[in-house]
């Protein structure tokens, strides 16, 4: 078929840089990958159990369009009692087939073409493609290792036009493992209310904080009535192969979800829902037992990177770290190609994710400690060569 036979929103796209590495790496031997951001944990074992006595049980059928009412009741509950936020399971909630779903219906569901959408960056290679897909702008406001990668409310606000439609967070942050704190984020609800946009915030790695505390966006007072919660069970239970994922927000905005999603995927899968609703129920002490192990990894490879001279700030949250490789002289693209080349090593580009990942490159450790010593070795050839 002819390129030209394409949409020219599909043609203008720009492929996932995360994709391009991972497929290069995928056809090498001996590559240590820190490019996936994927945990390296199987997924608990009574949360295993739990999907297959379900696939045993014949509940292998649609469910409703929003999902099981036993598992949007659980989370309701769950987020209630982390955050003190509190949604209406039967019209303020439902369940996708991943955040990565819940995402699309959003931004299909809000905007119209030409509508823009702010995003800081660096972030997850989605959101801007997923705008763009949409219909819709994405207008890019880059943050700066110098204040931590942090949100700056000025800079959001200059950026704001009549055809600003949504605010679009996620923190803690992929790739930059920034973590937003309250006074930020409740500048950026005041500058949200004030110009009457919606927020987007995507909190998929709300439970790997290991800095502070996760501030739970929905939970500012005064903000929730114009705020999408995007949530999931992909990162906080090592689950990402499971695909299920939630939205949670104002009545109007679910209900306009749910029309795309019913005629996209009809429901999430139901054996999928079964574990998200037993991953809720006894899933807490194998969060915490995973956070900590993150944790320990975060301190090595952060402690490694600036000890090998790649300048790298403390991640407080997610499974990233995010040097700068710029200050070796090459760009970002070389440095990750040379490397996985010479070394048997993958990270990611910075500018993969945007205007602010320019010069840095995303290394995942959610892989175990003993491949991150390895690569920090081979890592370290490879500088010293240069």
């Amino acid at each position: 078929m002819k390129d030209s036979y394409l949409a020219d929103r599909i043609v203008t796209l720009k492929p996932s840089g995360i994709r391009k590495y991972f497929d290069i790496s995928a056809t090498m031997k001996d590559v240590i990958s820190l490019g996936i951001g994927e945990p390296d944990f199987t997924t608990p074992a009574p949360i295993l159990k739990e999907g297959m006595l379900s696939l045993e049980r014949g509940e292998t059928h649609y469910t409703a369009n929003a999902g099981i009412a036993a598992l949007r009741e659980t989370l309701s509950a769950h987020l209630d009692r982390l955050y003190g936020v509190q949604y209406d399971p039967a019209r303020e909630m439902m369940i996708t087939v991943g955040g990565s779903e819940a995402l699309f219906l959003a931004l299909t569901a809000l905007l119209n073409p030409g509508d823009e959408v702010i995003i800081p960056t660096p972030c997850f290679v989605s959101y801007q493609a997923d705008v763009h897909v949409a219909g819709g702008i994405p207008v890019e406001i880059p943050s700066r290792m110098e204040n931590n990668f942090s949100l700056v409310p000025e800079e959001i606000e200059a950026a704001i036009t009549p055809r600003t439609k949504v605010i679009f967070i996620g923190y803690p942050n992929n790739p930059t493992g920034a973590v937003a704190s309250l006074e930020t984020l409740t500048e950026v609800a005041r500058i949200a209310e004030k110009y009457d946009l919606i927020v987007i915030s995507d909190e998929i790695y709300d439970r790997l904080v290991y800095t502070g505390s996760h501030v739970c966006f929905p939970a500012i007072p005064g903000i929730k009535e114009r705020t999408l919660l995007l949530g999931g069970f992909s990162k906080d239970y090592a689950m990402t192969g499971w695909r299920i994922g939630y939205a949670c927000g104002p009545v109007g905005l679910i209900s306009g979800m749910l029309r795309v999603h019913q005629y996209l995927v009809m429901s999430a899968p139901s054996t999928a829902q079964a574990a998200a609703l037993q991953a809720l129920r006894v899933g807490e002490e194998y969060v915490r037992e995973m956070a900590e192990e993150y944790n320990r990894r975060r301190k090595l490879i952060v402690t490694g990177f600036n000890e090998l001279g790649l300048p790298t700030f403390e991640p407080g949250g997610a499974f990233y770290a995010f040097p700068k490789v710029g200050v070796t002289g090459l760009d970002d693209e070389t440095f990750c190609t040379r490397l996985l080349q010479e070394e048997r090593v993958a990270m990611i580009p910075g500018n993969s994710f945007g205007k602010g990942g320019e010069g840095f490159a995303r290394a995942s450790y959610a892989t175990s400690y003993e491949k991150l010593e390895q690569a920090l070795e081979r890592i370290g050839r490879f500088l010293k060569r240069l």
